[in-house]
């Protein structure tokens, strides 16, 4: 077996004397692992760092085995990442997320957006990005939120708040007798990425992801939310 493709680097653990096992997030073959014989090499090193993308070739007696990786750099953006605490814990975060998705499952749109997110790591929109990752994770995990329309009176303007219940977007009118029951629906979710946004609306959109994150992906799992998360959000 042997595929290649371009891949992002998601995390690294010790194999051996001198080996890593390396985990990439790749557009056709999802979130995958591999040894990298020699990674722990000091020209190796700065090459295999989280944030980081390589061309990879993955070979495999079987297809079920861990297999073998060959890797070249593609693009370095470690020194970059580490120069700011938002970088350092967006990469951790970025991550954490993705390992929520089943190994080897391909999905492609988040491969997408995660390339995105990792060169604005650093930037401004990053915040805002991340939140609409996280609504796309959910979305490719089976608990997508419906933000189009009122779940109440099927109206498409003035939408502020979200249903904890049913996960869709309501009205101001149709929600005001229940507001304080309602999650915050922050206007720049309806809008495209890279809008205009203020600070409270990113930290409302983190409060909604989070709420609909922990119902139905981490309870279920027995897992806690990452503390990548908590420190990202602090760090802009």
């Amino acid at each position: 077996m042997e595929w290649s493709e371009r891949g992002l680097i998601l995390g690294l653990k010790k194999h051996g004397e001198t080996s890593v096992i390396l985990e990439l997030m790749t557009r056709g073959h999802g979130r995958h692992l591999g040894v990298v014989r020699g990674g722990r090499s000091k020209s190796m090193q700065p090459v295999l760092q989280p944030g980081n993308e390589v061309e990879a070739v993955w070979r495999a007696r079987l297809e079920e085995h861990l297999g073998l990786y060959a890797v070249e750099p593609a693009a370095l953006r470690t020194e970059l990442l580490l120069s700011s605490a938002q970088g350092l814990h967006g990469v951790g975060l970025l991550g954490a997320l993705l390992r929520l998705l089943p190994e080897r499952d391909p999905h492609p749109g988040l491969y997408e957006r995660a390339q995105v997110l990792l060169s604005q790591l650093t930037t401004p929109l990053a915040p805002a990005l991340f939140v609409h990752f996280e609504l796309a994770l959910l979305a490719e995990l089976g608990f997508g939120l419906d933000l189009d329309q009122c779940a109440a009176t099927g109206a498409r303007e003035d939408l502020v708040y979200v249903s904890p219940k049913s996960a869709r977007a309501v009205s101001r009118d149709a929600g005001a007798p229940w507001a304080t029951k309602l999650l915050p629906l922050p206007a720049f979710l309806r809008e495209a990425p890279g809008s205009p946004v203020t600070r409270e609306n990113v930290c409302d959109g983190f409060r909604l992801t989070e709420f609909f994150l922990a119902r139905d992906v981490y309870l279920p799992r027995g897992l806690k939310p990452p503390e990548a998360r908590a420190a990202f959000i602090a760090s802009f």
